[in-house]
């Protein structure tokens, strides 16, 4: 399985050639919710309704105390390393040329200090633009939108399956619904290699989710030699959260990603937000887990618009 790996948000490589845009419609803000059965390409875009928090106004991910979301990465046979980071991601713009602007702070690790600020336009066919403080520098760069098969901080998520990846990137097979099969899978750590910030990774596999009416979809992708063929994705029937997401390499299992999705009890149940979401690559055996505790997700806010400028990225402090 060949994706590019790099240091945090892909900046290493956003600065190599994208992949050539396609034609699309974007998916709506105000997307409604579907009557009746729906097609195979309605629930993918369902999907990324739900994953871009569209449901909400905007979404911010803080510290609570010395709680914060954690990002964990382990190696075959290593030690498990940790990132945290704050998040702010902002749907609530009028102006018809801005769809949403979504801000990462880096606040541990060798990355501490390092932001970035993506903007997301209404007109579809325009690519994000990436805007990244460089604390070493004390400066901000621009870049160009990474490649989808990118690499995210370093991960097993690839900016394809954080936020670039649109149903118009691949076609769709709805393969039937079922009962979601197993429990969720989450990363074994050894108390003994465990820092503080892993006090809230799960001891066992997580199994709130087993036995829950899902759709079964295969969306195998346009790109030509890209790193996988299809995936095939476990997705709720009723709040269109996606279990699970497993990609093929011909008939050989590549990669999956879990994900565990927790209500907001809004009147919209497509109103979710991350537990956590655990990646591990079959070719490599590389893992993550990126785990996100109730009390530090907050959405609708009174946050004010500044909040997503520049002048966020330079007053952040190494």
């Amino acid at each position: 399985m060949k994706y590019s790996s790099s240091v945090p948000w892909g900046v290493g490589s956003m600065v190599a050639t994208c992949l050539s845009t396609m034609v699309q419609a974007g998916v709506p803000m105000d997307l409604p919710y579907p009557k009746g059965e729906p097609t195979a390409e309605e629930i993918i875009t369902q999907v990324y309704f739900v994953n871009h928090f569209y449901a909400l106004k905007n979404v911010s991910i803080e510290m609570d105390g010395k709680t914060v979301t954690v990002i964990i990465y382990k190696s075959e046979g290593g030690k498990p390393t940790t990132n945290t980071l704050k998040r702010y991601l902002n749907n609530d713009y009028s102006d018809g040329v801005v769809k949403a602007k979504d801000l990462a702070i880096f606040t541990s690790g060798k990355e501490r200090g390092m932001g970035m600020l993506i903007t997301d336009y209404v007109d579809d066919e325009k690519s994000q633009s990436y805007q990244v403080w460089v604390p070493e520098l004390r400066k901000i760069r621009l870049f160009s939108q990474p490649p989808h098969n990118d690499a995210w901080g370093g991960t097993d998520f690839t900016f394809g399956d954080v936020t670039l990846r649109k149903p118009a990137h691949e076609t769709h097979q709805l393969l039937g619904k079922e009962k979601f099969p197993d429990c969720l899978t989450v990363m074994e750590v050894g108390p003994d290699d465990r820092n503080w910030y892993m006090k809230t990774l799960p001891e066992a596999p997580v199994c709130d989710h087993k036995d829950k009416q899902v759709y079964k979809v295969k969306s195998t992708t346009k790109f030509t030699d890209w790193w996988y063929d299809y995936r095939i994705s476990y997705i709720d029937t009723k709040t269109f959260g996606d279990y699970r997401t497993e990609y093929f390499k011909g008939d050989k299992k590549v990669k999956f990603i879990d994900r565990d999705w927790g209500s907001l009890d809004t009147p919209d149940p497509r109103a979710l937000y991350w537990k956590f979401w655990y990646g591990k690559n079959l070719v490599t055996n590389h893992e993550t887990m990126a785990l996100v505790p109730r009390e530090v997700f907050r959405f609708n806010t009174d946050k004010k618009a500044s909040l997503w400028t520049e002048e966020t990225l330079t007053q952040i402090h190494r």
